[in-house]
C-alpha cells in the first residue's frame, strides 16, 4: 500500500494546461545583408544599370589546375591578356603548353627592380608582394599578390625594365612563359599582332577606367575651348529578379484538428519564410553570376598581407572603398580572428550598436557577421574572405532588388500562394521569394582575399 498522501504532479500534469512556444530554428540568423541593404522597388521585373563608357577589364586572374601532379595553365583564362581576348582557341593552348612550372620558397625573390622583364609570372599557389625602392631610397609595399595574379604584364609585352621587385611570403608555384613565345605567336597570327599592336599606342590607358570628358580650366587668356561629350556603354548589364523557391504542404486534418492555440498553417509558412530569405542571402552572396563576392573588380581584391586579417588590412580594404564605406561583411569566425589582432596590438576595435545589436566596428565602419561568407577548410583551421561595400543608389553603392509587387504578397517580394487540396487531402502553397542585388559603381565593393582564421596568440 501506497504511503503517499497527495496527488503527484505526474497525475496533476494531466488535468493543467501547458504553455507552449512557437515552433524555433536553430537555422536562422540575423541577416545582416538583407538589413542593411537598401532595396528598390523595380516594377519591370528588370533593373538596368547604365555608366559611362569603360576601357575593357577583365578580372585580372589566369586559373590554373593540376594535372597528374603538374601544374598548367587553363588555355582559355590566357583572354584575361587583353590583346589574346580574339585570339583563336589552338593559339591558346599553345601559349599555355609553353608555361613551365617554377616552385620557390618563403623569402625568395622571383623578379628584382629595374631587370629586363622577360618572362610573365602567374602565381599558382602561395602568396608574394610587390616591392618598390621609394624616392628617397625607403622600402615601400605596393601590393600583395595570390591565386592566379600575374605580373608584369605590360613590361613584359614591351620588354621594358621591371617596375617593382617581387618577393615570395610563402612557399608556392608559379608558372612562368618566356616573351619570345608571344612575339612567335604573332608573328603567325595577324590578328593578335594587331592586337598587341594597339595595345602598346594605348600607353597609359589603364582597363577599367571611364573614358574621359575633355575639360580646361583657369581664367588666363583667351584658350579655346574643347568640345566633348560623355559616351555610355553600349549593353549595360541588366539584371533580372531571380528567386529562392519551395512548395509547402499542410494535411486539412492537421489545420482543422490542431489549429490552436498555434495555427499550423502559419506556423509552417514562418519558418519556411525564414528558410527562403537564409537562401536569399546566400544567392546575394555567393550566386555565381550576381553574388556580391564573384562581382569585385580586379582592382579591388586585397590579400592579407600575414594571413590573418590585421588593422592594416582592414585599412587597405578602406583606401579602395572610401567614398562612404558602409559596412564590411564577414565570417564570425574572421571577426574573430580580426579582434585577435587587434587585442594583441592593443587597438581594441569600437562596439557599437546597430539593428539592435552590439558589433565590431573598424574606423567607425560595423563588421556583420555572416555564416554564408565563403569559408574553406575545417572547424578549426581554414580560409576566407572579408568584402567591404558602400550602399544605396544616391552613393552609387550596392542596391538590393525585389518587385515592386508581386499577387499574395506576404512580406516585400515574398508570396505565399494557394495551389488548392489534391485527393489526398493536402493543401499545397507556393512559397517564393524574388531578388536579386546589383553593383552601380564598380569602386563600391572591394574584398580581402585569403583570410586565415587559426592563428592565436600567446601572452602569458
Amino acid at each position: 500500500m501506497s504511503d503517499r498522501t497527495s496527488l503527484t504532479p505526474d497525475a496533476a500534469r494531466q488535468l493543467a494546461t501547458t504553455t507552449k512556444t512557437t515552433p524555433q530554428m536553430r537555422g536562422i540568423t540575423p541577416r545582416y545583408l538583407l538589413r542593411a541593404l537598401p532595396w528598390v522597388d523595380v516594377e519591370s521585373g528588370v533593373f538596368r544599370v547604365n555608366r559611362r563608357r569603360t576601357y575593357v577589364l577583365g578580372d585580372d586572374r589566369i586559373s590554373t589546375h593540376s594535372d597528374g601532379g603538374t601544374t598548367r595553365v587553363i588555355p582559355g583564362d590566357l583572354r584575361e591578356l587583353p590583346y589574346l581576348r580574339e585570339a583563336d582557341d589552338a593559339l591558346l593552348a599553345e601559349l599555355a603548353d609553353a608555361f613551365t612550372e617554377v616552385p620557390f620558397g618563403a623569402g625568395q625573390i622571383l623578379a628584382a627592380e629595374g631587370e629586363a622583364h622577360d618572362r610573365l609570372w602567374v602565381i599558382a599557389q602561395g602568396r608574394a608582394e610587390k616591392r618598390v625602392s621609394g624616392r628617397y631610397g625607403e622600402d615601400a609595399l605596393l601590393e600583395v599578390i595570390a591565386d592566379g595574379q600575374f605580373f608584369d604584364l605590360d613590361a613584359w609585352t614591351r620588354a621594358a625594365p621591371l617596375p617593382y621587385r617581387v618577393k615570395a611570403l610563402t612557399p608556392g608555384v608559379a608558372l612562368c612563359v618566356d616573351r619570345a613565345t608571344l612575339s612567335g605567336l604573332c608573328d603567325r597570327d595577324a590578328t593578335v599582332r594587331g592586337a598587341l599592336d594597339a595595345y602598346l599606342v594605348a600607353d597609359g590607358v589603364l582597363p577599367g577606367a571611364e573614358v574621359p570628358v575633355d575639360l580646361s580650366a583657369g581664367h588666363i587668356g583667351e584658350p579655346e575651348l574643347p568640345a566633348t561629350y560623355v559616351d555610355y556603354e553600349d549593353t549595360p548589364r541588366e539584371y533580372h529578379m531571380t528567386l529562392a523557391q519551395t512548395v509547402l504542404r499542410v494535411h486539412t486534418r492537421v489545420s482543422d484538428l490542431y489549429n490552436g492555440p498555434i495555427d499550423q498553417t502559419r506556423a509552417q509558412a514562418n519558418l519556411t519564410v525564414h528558410a527562403l530569405r537564409e537562401r536569399q542571402e546566400a544567392s546575394l552572396l555567393n550566386h555565381p553570376e550576381f553574388g556580391l563576392f564573384r562581382n569585385v573588380a580586379p582592382g579591388q581584391r586585397v590579400q592579407t598581407r600575414t594571413g590573418a586579417p590585421t588593422p592594416d588590412d582592414l585599412d587597405e580594404l578602406l583606401t579602395r572603398v572610401w567614398k562612404q564605406p558602409g559596412y564590411f561583411l564577414a565570417h564570425p569566425r574572421a571577426i574573430a580572428a580580426f579582434a585577435r589582432e587587434c587585442t594583441r596590438r592593443g587597438v581594441p576595435p569600437v562596439i557599437d550598436n546597430r539593428f539592435g545589436s552590439p558589433l565590431l566596428t573598424w574606423r567607425g565602419v560595423p563588421l556583420l557577421p555572416s555564416d554564408k561568407v565563403p569559408f574553406s577548410g575545417g572547424a578549426g583551421i581554414g580560409t576566407t574572405e572579408i568584402l567591404l561595400m558602400r550602399v544605396g543608389e544616391a552613393e552609387q553603392g550596392v542596391v538590393g532588388l525585389r518587385p515592386a509587387k508581386v499577387e499574395d504578397e506576404v512580406e516585400p517580394g515574398l508570396a505565399m500562394r494557394n495551389m488548392g487540396v489534391d485527393r489526398k487531402g493536402i493543401t499545397s502553397h507556393l512559397m517564393t521569394a524574388y531578388f536579386n542585388a546589383a553593383v552601380l559603381v564598380e569602386d563600391a565593393l572591394a574584398v580581402l582575399q585569403n583570410v586565415e582564421v587559426s592563428h592565436y596568440h600567446d601572452y602569458s
